[in-house]
């Protein structure tokens, strides 16, 4: 499970700590009975010197000195990377309370459920494992998600009520039907033709962004002034207006979560190296320790070397399970919404490519350990020693 073990015994405790290494890890302290006490730190011999040195006298601090017969651990590059050994090791040591454990809330979601007869979209935390439901997040918040979606099917006229419609022309309906903000299909004020097409207006808005309904507007109001429909042309750009704000709530993250691809770049533990974290489909894959620099031989740019090693390494998304897919969900978007973050993502577009040049000068940023907005001309150093690579 975690790449080296070192035997401990109170009377060996020094060499032990002198083998553990003072660098950032995630770490499992085992002892003969009794369950295993599992943890990351930013630096593993001071972690393991407070927890296994002798205990100081009417001290209150936690002491496994007696307990522990042997220590596990695997060093991390990062902080995302700590976080996600973590995750997996407290997921198999305690299948049962490790989401507690790591302290790990869900990502909000916008879920468009196709399952009923008269479709609608609400906010859940919840992945369908069946079914023709689409999911779109990961949001940072559940204020963000609602706020996005309620200034979204303002733009619309497909229903907000939330229960299994039985269509009945004696309903009186509700208050967004007699606002005109819903073509009423609780008492037949629309054919179940009309409802679906402006259900499939709404999806291609979520998967766009609101990208379509922004070009429909200014497709409109451009020929409403030609005609010199003034007026028309004004409310037009009244509304575009609102879509345009509705777009700008929605954060580059947010996607289709089953088209929801690209690749995170993080630092390594080993030399020389940066690690990419694939995701495809929302699922985090096993990180790729990528070489900066080129090795000896024929010269190969550095996006022929990324386009190989991605291509080597696809996760499976099929073969993972909703609830993972959920927690990784979950860990992306604790790491993505960060006030500070360290390392970056660079998305896949609507046909599935991604932006090979910009990932090869977030590479060398991350190599670096700089930021997007301190990247200069210096910082392509890395780059441009590798013939043919473009920058």
């Amino acid at each position: 499970m975690l790449a080296s073990a070192i035997e401990f015994s109170p009377q060996r405790d020094r060499e032990a700590f002198a083998e553990a290494p003072a660098a950032a890890a995630v770490f499992l302290l085992r002892g003969e009975q009794g369950e295993p006490y599992v943890s990351k730190t930013a630096n593993l011999r001071r972690r393991l010197q407070r927890l296994l040195a002798p205990a100081e006298e009417r001290s209150r601090r936690l002491n496994l000195r007696e307990r522990v017969a042997q220590i596990e651990y695997s060093l991390a590059g990062s902080d995302f990377e700590s976080r996600f050994l973590l995750y997996r090791t407290l997921r198999q040591v305690f299948p049962e309370s490790y989401r507690a454990r790591l302290r790990l809330r869900l990502a909000p979601l916008v879920r468009l459920n196709l399952d009923n007869p008269y479709p609608r979209a609400y906010i859940t935390r919840r992945l369908g494992g069946r079914g023709k439901s689409l999911y779109f997040g990961p949001f940072p918040t559940r204020a963000a998600a609602e706020k996005f979606l309620s200034d979204s099917l303002d733009l619309y006229k497909m229903r907000r009520c939330d229960f299994d419609l039985a269509p009945d022309p004696a309903f009186p309906g509700c208050i967004y039907s007699e606002m005109k903000m819903c073509l009423a299909p609780c008492f037949q004020g629309c054919t179940d033709e009309k409802y679906a097409a402006e259900v499939g207006r709404v999806l291609l808005h979520l998967e766009s962004g609101g990208r379509s309904l922004a070009a429909e507007l200014e497709g409109e109001r451009e020929r409403a002034s030609a005609a010199l429909e003034f007026e028309h042309a004004a409310a037009l750009h009244a509304r575009l207006e609102k879509a345009l704000a509705a777009r700008s709530l929605l954060p580059e993250l947010v996607r289709r979560v089953d088209r929801l691809a690209g690749v995170m770049v993080q630092r390594s533990v080993a030399p020389e190296t940066v690690a990419l974290y694939p995701v495809q489909g929302g699922c985090i894959a096993d990180p790729i320790a990528f070489a900066v620099q080129p090795r000896e031989g024929k010269p190969v740019s550095m996006e022929a070397r990324l386009s190989e090693a991605l291509a080597t390494t696809a996760p499976a998304p099929e073969k993972v399970s909703a609830v993972e897919r959920m927690e990784h969900l979950a860990l992306l978007k604790h790491w993505y919404y960060r006030s500070s973050r360290a390392g970056e993502i660079f998305l896949a577009d609507e046909k599935g490519s991604l932006p090979m040049r910009r990932m090869v000068r977030g590479i060398a940023r991350v190599y670096r350990g700089e930021k997007e907005k301190d990247f200069t001309a210096e910082t392509a150093e890395i780059a441009e020693k590798n013939p043919g690579s473009s920058t």
